[in-house]
């Protein structure tokens, strides 16, 4: 939750910090209370789904950084009849500023009133408690989408979820319970995961799925780039507030790079391997990273899969490296290669022989992952497909603590033992936080 990709401050429109609600999430309480909370949920108006192909669709996003003003201009592009009228973020300038871009490029479709702005760490439940809005955008940092699922569920909300779904086996439960409630509320739950609806990732799988490169072996998936913002401290700012301001750098808040941004590489190999991996035993390492960032700039993992098939994977974010990202599946009889991006899918036979190509733009998926939601409402058959995202962070999350611990992490551990819960107990805006610490492994410990 930052300036980029940040939450909530309160549900006030006047900028001064003294008039911030202090109290923030407590997860520990949250899990205690929130299956009360849900049975006493209102529905909004048309949050049960019901076949209607010109519904009308008022939208509302908690997130207004460089990815929520993304999120809202892909669906804004591809969605007819929807409008946004309320928005919430850390800061209320994030918001005017959103309004202010989008209402340029969509004036028929953005209708935010001033009373509809809300900032602080409180300023999401005035969305969700809005009985005219219909679908939420949840696009804060990590570390808070977990809450925020559950409770705009339990507000009977049909939501757009940015990636990664979690950073801690405790917030994969939560997902977990918001997937199964959304189901049973008939709301709908789509995910960034845009690679899923990209034509050549779906035509590589429906491919591999029949067989075109004999039995799935191994493979290999990266995600090596440049370096990532980092930003300084500001004169004023608390513990807290600086690192939901700083917080790509924080892992409470991102999961590091391995969970926040190469989450989509596992989820590429996840679907293709059809389920999360068994385990998973890596290395890392920090060479490049600022003072004050918790980040490593380089993880290898080696995932194994059921009927003993592997994932190599490495993800690195380290100044003048060579940049590398894609997947290559082998099989028994040929090697699917899938491009990250726009890089398109090919297959080849074992000598080399193309024998299967398909080009994909992944601008056309980031707004197909919109257009799906919105026509999923409209024919009420909502989608829910927030377990899958929610299995592929939780991957990521068990890669990251392989490499931070020096441990073979399994599958079974993190769903069913781990006690791991990096949210702080009782944030508020003035919290005190400890300072950034990098793990080490055989220090850092398998929680």
């Amino acid at each position: 939750m930052s300036p980029s990709e940040n939450s909530d401050k309160a549900s006030c429109q006047t900028g001064s910090k003294t008039s911030f609600q202090k109290s923030g999430p407590s997860r520990r309480s949250f899990l205690a209370t929130s299956a009360a909370a849900s049975a006493v949920a209102t529905m909004v108006h048309s949050s049960t789904a019901r076949a209607d192909d010109k519904l009308e669709l008022r939208m509302g996003i908690v997130g207004c950084g460089g990815r929520g003003r993304g999120a809202l201009e892909d669906s804004l592009s591809i969605n007819d009849g929807v409008k946004v009228v309320a928005a919430a973020d850390l800061y209320a300038k994030q918001c005017n500023y959103t309004r202010t871009i989008l209402g340029r490029k969509f004036p028929d479709k953005i209708d935010i009133a001033d009373d509809r702005i809300y900032e602080g760490l409180d300023a999401y439940k005035r969305i969700l408690d809005d009985k005219t809005i219909d679908v939420v955008l949840l696009t804060t940092s990590p570390g808070f989408r977990p809450f925020h699922l559950v409770e705009a569920v339990d507000a009977g909300k049909h939501i757009f979820a940015e990636k990664p779904s979690c950073v801690d086996p405790a917030g994969y439960r939560m997902c977990l319970k918001a997937h199964e409630k959304a189901e049973a509320n008939n709301t709908a739950i789509v995910t960034g995961t845009q690679y899923r609806r990209q034509v050549n990732y779906m035509g590589a799988v429906e491919q591999i799925r029949k067989g075109a490169i004999g039995e799935v072996i191994n493979a290999v998936t990266r995600y090596c780039s440049t370096p990532i913002w980092f930003k300084n401290r500001e004169e004023g700012m608390s513990d807290a507030e600086y690192q939901m301001f700083n917080w790509m750098h924080f892992i409470w808040l991102s999961g590091d790079q391995i969970v926040e941004q190469a989450v989509h590489n596992i989820d590429a190999m996840n679907w293709v391997m059809d389920g999360p991996p068994v385990s998973a035993y890596g290395c890392g390492g920090r060479f490049t990273r600022p003072e004050g960032s918790e980040m490593w700039d380089s993880m290898c993992i080696d995932y194994e899969y059921p009927n003993n098939r592997t994932v190599s994977f490495m993800c690195r974010q380290i100044p003048q490296t060579q940049v590398d990202n894609g997947n290559v599946i082998y099989g028994s009889e040929g090697i699917c290669y899938i491009g990250a991006m726009s890089n398109g899918s090919r297959i080849t036979d074992r000598k080399g022989n193309e024998i299967w190509k398909m080009e994909g733009s992944i601008g056309a998926a980031y707004q197909q992952e919109h257009k799906d939601l919105i026509d999923s409402i409209r024919s009420g058959k909502p989608i829910v497909e927030l377990k899958q995202t929610a299995d592929s962070s939780l991957t990521a999350v068990m890669g990251r603590l392989a490499a931070y611990t020096g441990q073979r992490v399994t599958w079974d551990f993190v769903t069913k033992e781990s006690q791991l819960d990096l949210f702080p107990k009782d944030l508020t805006w003035e919290s005190s936080l400890p300072p950034a610490k990098h793990a080490v492994p055989g220090s850092t410990k398998l929680v």
